[in-house]
């Protein structure tokens, strides 16, 4: 594999270099996926809803602020902060949320896009170099001319495979940060019902 990896030419280096970037963010986020997952309350949701209902916004607040639940943490800082507007405050909050989804989204977003350029650009520099030969008084080494196609080809190769590992985890970890996504704004809406039919007068 080695060998291989060195028979790329120079352009492997930076490959070497993107897919390194690649396993440090795809195994970074996939903690921080499984730690969210572990810290998941539905119950204290559900607790910060009943609360709201019964008209007790101030244990609704106190039960999400801080807790490990990015739901429940949603709806207490929308509670808190809806003084002009509560669909602001949950917008705000979800936001927040879902900046901390989002990271390194675009890193793997670049290196799917870069690394088959880099490829590209391998086999163009290895076709440059066979096609020189040829011209040359090497032309009798013909394993000089085939080295070169090698290159091109095997830095296609390297560049095509780790786009498309990335593109795997990629699209996993945005279809996570979208059902996240979904979840605030299940329990946003439920929130919105409930502080809406307290201000409805009655007849």
């Amino acid at each position: 594999m080695l060998s291989l990896f060195l028979k790329g030419g120079p352009i492997m280096w930076p490959l070497l270099a993107t897919s390194l970037l690649a396993v440090t963010v795809v195994i970074e986020r996939l903690v921080f996926m499984l730690r969210e997952r572990r810290c998941r309350r539905p119950d204290v949701v559900e607790t910060v809803l009943d609360h709201v209902e019964k008209g007790r916004t101030d244990e609704a607040i106190r039960c999400g602020r801080g807790n490990e639940d990015f739901v429940a943490r949603t709806l207490a800082y929308a509670l808190e902060h809806q003084g002009r507007s509560l669909s602001n405050a949950i917008l705000r909050a979800a936001s927040l949320e879902l900046k901390r989804f989002h990271r390194g989204l675009p890193v793997l977003d670049t290196i799917i896009t870069l690394a088959p350029l880099l490829g590209l650009l391998g086999t163009v520099t290895g076709m440059i170099r066979s096609f020189g030969l040829m011209g040359t008084e090497e032309l009798g080494a013909p394993a000089a001319i085939t080295g070169g196609i090698a290159e091109a080809l095997i830095a296609t190769a390297f560049g095509l495979g780790i786009a498309i590992l990335a593109l795997i985890p990629f699209n996993y970890l945005t279809a996570r940060m979208e059902e996240a996504r979904h979840e605030m704004q299940d329990a946003a809406t439920h929130l919105e019902l409930l502080l809406t039919g307290k201000k409805e007068p009655r007849t």
